[in-house]
Protein backbone atom coordinates (compact mmCIF):
# COMPACT_ATOMS: atom_id res chain seq x y z
CA UNK A 1 0.00 0.00 0.00
CA UNK A 2 1.43 3.33 -1.00
CA UNK A 3 1.76 6.14 1.93
CA UNK A 4 -1.16 8.16 0.38
CA UNK A 5 -3.35 5.75 0.12
CA UNK A 6 -2.46 4.83 4.07
CA UNK A 7 -3.46 8.36 4.40
CA UNK A 8 -6.64 7.83 2.72
CA UNK A 9 -7.66 4.96 4.77
CA UNK A 10 -7.18 7.14 7.93
CA UNK A 11 -9.37 9.91 6.10
CA UNK A 12 -11.88 7.55 5.74
CA UNK A 13 -11.54 5.61 8.97
CA UNK A 14 -11.82 9.22 10.84
CA UNK A 15 -14.74 10.29 8.92
CA UNK A 16 -16.56 7.27 9.08
CA UNK A 17 -16.30 6.78 13.01
CA UNK A 18 -17.04 10.09 13.41
CA UNK A 19 -20.32 10.47 11.50
CA UNK A 20 -21.72 6.48 12.15
CA UNK A 21 -20.18 5.42 15.37
CA UNK A 22 -18.89 2.17 13.93
CA UNK A 23 -19.47 -1.07 15.71
CA UNK A 24 -16.84 -3.03 13.37
CA UNK A 25 -14.94 -1.10 10.48
CA UNK A 26 -12.83 -2.76 7.89
CA UNK A 27 -11.09 -0.55 4.99
CA UNK A 28 -9.38 -2.67 2.22
CA UNK A 29 -7.06 -0.68 -0.56
CA UNK A 30 -7.67 -2.47 -3.62
CA UNK A 31 -5.56 0.55 -5.43
CA UNK A 32 -3.12 -1.94 -7.10
CA UNK A 33 -5.57 -3.95 -8.58
CA UNK A 34 -6.47 -0.66 -11.36
CA UNK A 35 -3.30 0.34 -12.07
CA UNK A 36 -3.40 2.49 -15.52
CA UNK A 37 -7.11 2.81 -15.09
CA UNK A 38 -8.59 6.41 -15.43
CA UNK A 39 -9.09 7.30 -11.87
CA UNK A 40 -5.83 5.75 -10.91
CA UNK A 41 -3.86 7.96 -12.83
CA UNK A 42 -5.69 10.77 -11.80
CA UNK A 43 -5.18 9.83 -8.34
CA UNK A 44 -7.99 8.53 -6.78
CA UNK A 45 -7.83 5.17 -4.73
CA UNK A 46 -10.20 2.28 -4.72
CA UNK A 47 -11.61 1.04 -1.74
CA UNK A 48 -13.80 -1.40 -0.02
CA UNK A 49 -15.45 -0.51 3.35
CA UNK A 50 -17.44 -3.05 5.70
CA UNK A 51 -19.39 -1.49 8.24
CA UNK A 52 -21.09 -2.05 10.83
CA UNK A 53 -23.49 0.32 13.14
CA UNK A 54 -26.87 1.28 14.48
CA UNK A 55 -27.02 4.10 12.41
CA UNK A 56 -28.14 1.67 9.41
CA UNK A 57 -31.16 0.23 11.48
CA UNK A 58 -34.49 0.83 9.48
CA UNK A 59 -32.13 2.02 6.64
CA UNK A 60 -32.71 0.07 2.85
CA UNK A 61 -28.63 -0.01 1.05
CA UNK A 62 -29.18 3.30 -0.80
CA UNK A 63 -30.26 5.04 2.51
CA UNK A 64 -26.80 3.23 4.06
CA UNK A 65 -24.83 4.19 1.12
CA UNK A 66 -26.42 7.36 1.05
CA UNK A 67 -25.11 7.63 4.83
CA UNK A 68 -21.49 6.88 3.85
CA UNK A 69 -21.14 8.99 1.12
CA UNK A 70 -22.50 11.73 3.24
CA UNK A 71 -20.03 11.20 6.12
CA UNK A 72 -17.11 10.62 3.26
CA UNK A 73 -17.87 14.04 1.70
CA UNK A 74 -15.32 15.79 -0.36
CA UNK A 75 -13.11 12.72 -0.07
CA UNK A 76 -15.39 10.99 -2.32
CA UNK A 77 -14.25 13.98 -4.95
CA UNK A 78 -10.66 13.98 -3.99
CA UNK A 79 -9.02 10.80 -2.28
CA UNK A 80 -11.51 8.09 -3.57
CA UNK A 81 -12.15 7.21 -7.15
CA UNK A 82 -13.97 4.05 -6.57
CA UNK A 83 -16.04 2.61 -3.00
CA UNK A 84 -17.47 -0.25 -2.74
CA UNK A 85 -20.01 -0.47 0.60
CA UNK A 86 -21.39 -3.37 2.32
CA UNK A 87 -23.03 -1.64 4.75
CA UNK A 88 -24.54 -3.80 7.98
CA UNK A 89 -26.55 -3.47 11.28
CA UNK A 90 -25.14 -4.82 14.05
CA UNK A 91 -27.71 -7.68 14.06
CA UNK A 92 -26.65 -8.22 10.38
CA UNK A 93 -23.21 -8.17 11.04
CA UNK A 94 -21.39 -11.80 9.53
CA UNK A 95 -19.17 -13.51 11.00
Amino acid sequence: MSEINAQRIVIIRERLTTALSPARLDIIDESHKHAGHAGARQGGGHFIVKIVSAAFTGQGLLQRHRLVYEALGDAMHKEIHALSIQAYTPQEMPA
